[in-house]
């Protein structure tokens, strides 16, 4: 019986099915393999977000590959050496080079409830290996082994590519899950607990993954227990132009500005979570709002209304 999530050695399947698959723009190929497999998750794209490496391998001039990991390589070879220092002095003239991986993370989701947080989120990267750099610089050759892992005077390559483009697994997670572990303070919700809570109060609201997703990292708490954090991340931040603020906007033209920042993003309330979660509304518009509340302005909607009292009375931010 399909289920979502799905089992693990169904997500096993499609792990080492989509290394296999060429990268496409809309990702076809991959949607049509999730939907064969995990019929049950409908899974569709969110979001890419790109501009990252990660150090590649070494190659040899005529291309013959010596190692993918640099290094563990550099690391076993210096201490088969014995002498750090000979061994890098027998690169020199070697013309060794150096690539990395270069690559961004598409995100695609698939919602299985009716909660803010009830939705799978995929991750997948697309890495293309490219040249970096020469191992060795002749004319600032390394002293140690870190100097030639990260060298303060590298040569570098052009970055031509090195193999074709590349999906790979990088985790599916059940962000309710994910929320349910997240820390939270002693008789009130946590930051992020209550952004969803104030997402879900608004009847009719489109959901919450058709507008944002969840940054994840993962890392050690004081406990040295393995933890995710988790921050939201607009969908639509690309598009959105920062909130056009001058000091002292208020009445009809701060009501324009809210209203046509509402508009942009494609949802009542916007302007809220984009205040708590990331940089395009300033804090100072809450309470710019605020004062013309008290002067008796009445052009924000009740639950716009209702959410910024909240905030007033116990400002937060994810």
């Amino acid at each position: 019986m399909n289920a979502c999530p799905p089992d693990e050695p169904t997500l096993q399947r499609f792990i080492a099915e989509i290394a296999t698959l060429p990268p496409r723009p809309h990702h076809s190929l991959l949607l049509e393999r999730a939907r064969a497999l995990m019929p049950a998750c409908e899974f569709r794209f969110a979001l890419t977000r790109g501009g990252w490496y990660r150090p590649g391998g070494v190659l040899r001039s005529d291309g013959e590959r010596l190692t993918d990991d640099l290094e563990s390589w550099a690391e076993g070879e210096a201490a088969a050496a014995g002498d750090v220092g000979e061994w890098l002095e027998s690169l020199l003239g070697q013309d060794l080079m150096v690539t990395r991986h270069a690559g961004k993370t598409h995100y695609f989701v698939a919602p299985f409830g009716p909660g803010p947080a009830d939705f799978l989120q995929l991750e997948v990267e697309e890495v293309q290996e490219t040249l970096d750099r020469y191992l060795v610089n002749p004319d600032a050759p390394p002293y140690d082994l870190a100097e030639l892992l990260e060298p303060l005077a590298p040569t570098p390559l052009d970055a031509q590519p090195v193999g074709a483009p590349r999906y790979r697994f990088r985790r599916l997670s059940d962000l309710r899950q994910v929320v349910l572990r997240q820390p939270q303070p002693e008789g009130t919700p946590g930051p992020l607990a209550r952004f969803l809570q104030e997402w879900g109060v608004r009847e009719g609201q489109e959901r919450f993954c058709d507008h944002w997703l969840l940054g994840l990292r993962e890392h050690v708490d004081r406990f040295r227990n393995a933890a995710v954090s988790a921050t939201p991340v607009s969908r639509h931040a690309r598009k959105l132009k920062p909130f056009h603020w001058e000091a002292g906007s208020s009445g009809l033209a701060l009501a324009d500005q809210v209203h046509a920042f509402d508009r942009a993003a494609g949802y009542p309330g916007a302007w809220y979570f984009h205040m708590v979660a990331g940089g395009l509304v300033p804090r100072d518009i809450a309470y710019a709002l605020a004062r013309d509340l008290d002067a008796g302005f009445s052009y924000l909607p009740e639950l716009d209304t209702r959410l910024l009292i909240g905030w007033m009375k116990a400002p937060y931010a994810v």
